[in-house]
């Protein structure tokens, strides 16, 4: 029996198999060995070898990569959201090109993909698709393009993306698993447990040969949600949606399509429909600020911001201009939204918001 049909042959029991309180520690097993069966099927597809896949020389201050069916307007959006004179040679994969671009917003440079359009079976290794798909487990921004025509074709993506362990919009779930020598598994939680109970647990973490181990829930997850905790391979990357091409329908057909899809932007790359609001909300959903530096006895620099992620802290950003100033760091003087006064005297660990201007005093 070849993996496929091994696949096929556990999804149906599940399908026969009434979900309830006394079935779910056997759905949970079920679901394991599927999860199990898929990673082995995506090994032998790319040759037995581990990693991800294609590694791709990044550059810039975030990446995004363009995932989509053939033939739905990908490399003309590339054309239109990035710089011309940014862009530079196609990396070739054997008979595949990934194109990079980039595109200059709010004095960022955000690196974005265009790869090859993904076809369905694309994780098992069809089209080389787990290569491809690779390239989003490593991107900060998975942007979704959808044919106007064809919007269906976002189940087929998404599911895709769930197979190559890619988990789009999902926040990586706060459960704990630490493995001890005897004992048994012993299971507490901070929250109340609505999709599992302690045999489903057990009957789920024994099929990966764990049989030992504390669990501590911090969050309510679903059997799918555990086994994804268990195996810990899952890249978890914030996704947007575009419907391109909206310029070939009119107003009622895309008001009946949003009762389909999850929350998209409507652009024409052809046409440079909608490209500029586009343009920011890439930059919004990468969560980006600008921090500007302010050298001993000078002005700051208002024009030319060093961009980082948010949540970077003052050390964060010394790390960024050069190994030397994390080496030297003594402390910073901030102005703006992140303290409680200007020139406020802080130390590395010091979260700094969007706009701040920052100055790093070093050791002599």
């Amino acid at each position: 029996m070849t993996i496929e049909e091994k696949i096929k042959a556990i999804e149906e029991e599940i399908q026969k198999t009434p979900y309830n309180k006394a079935t779910s520690h056997h759905i949970g097993k079920l679901k394991a060995k599927i999860s199990k069966l898929k990673e082995e099927q995506i090994k032998r597809s790319s040759g037995g070898t581990k990693g991800e896949g294609f590694h791709i020389k990044k550059s810039g201050d975030a990446t995004a990569v363009l995932v989509g069916f053939p033939s739905v307007g990908k490399s003309t959006l590339l054309n239109e959201i990035t710089n011309a004179e940014s862009k530079v040679g196609a990396y070739q994969f054997t008979t595949l090109e990934i194109i990079p671009g980039v595109m200059e917003y709010n004095n960022a440079q955000i690196q974005i993909f265009d790869i090859p359009g993904i076809i369905t079976g694309a994780a098992g290794g069809k089209g080389r698709g787990k290569e491809i798909l690779s390239v989003a487990r490593t991107a900060d921004l998975i942007i979704v393009v959808l044919d106007v025509l064809n919007p269906q074709h976002i189940n087929v993506i998404l599911k895709e993306l769930r197979n190559v362990g890619v988990r789009p919009n999902e926040t990586k779930p706060d459960v704990r698993i630490k493995k001890t020598r005897k004992g048994g598994v012993n299971v507490s939680s901070t929250v109340p447990l609505t999709y599992l109970d302690e045999k489903t647990i057990r009957s789920i973490i024994n099929e990966y040969g764990i049989h030992n181990a504390d669990v501590l829930f911090r969050d309510d997850v679903t059997i799918d949600q555990f086994i994804d905790v268990i195996e810990a391979n899952k890249s978890y990357v914030p996704m947007m949606v575009l419907l391109n091409k909206v310029d070939l329908v009119d107003e009622h057909y895309l008001n009946e399509i949003k009762k389909e899809l999850p929350p998209f932007i409507p652009i024409s790359a052809d046409k440079q429909l909608n490209i500029e609001a586009l343009k920011e909300e890439i930059f919004n959903n990468l969560n980006l600020i600008r921090v500007y530096l302010k050298p001993q006895g000078r002005k700051a620099d208002m024009e030319d911001p060093l961009v980082v992620k948010k949540g970077s802290t003052v050390i964060d950003v010394c790390g960024k201009l050069h190994r030397e100033f994390v080496k030297n760091f003594r402390h910073a003087k901030i102005w703006g939204t992140s303290v409680k006064f200007p020139g406020q005297k802080v130390g590395p660990d010091h979260v700094v918001e969007d706009e701040d201007i920052l100055r790093i005093i070093l050791k002599k």
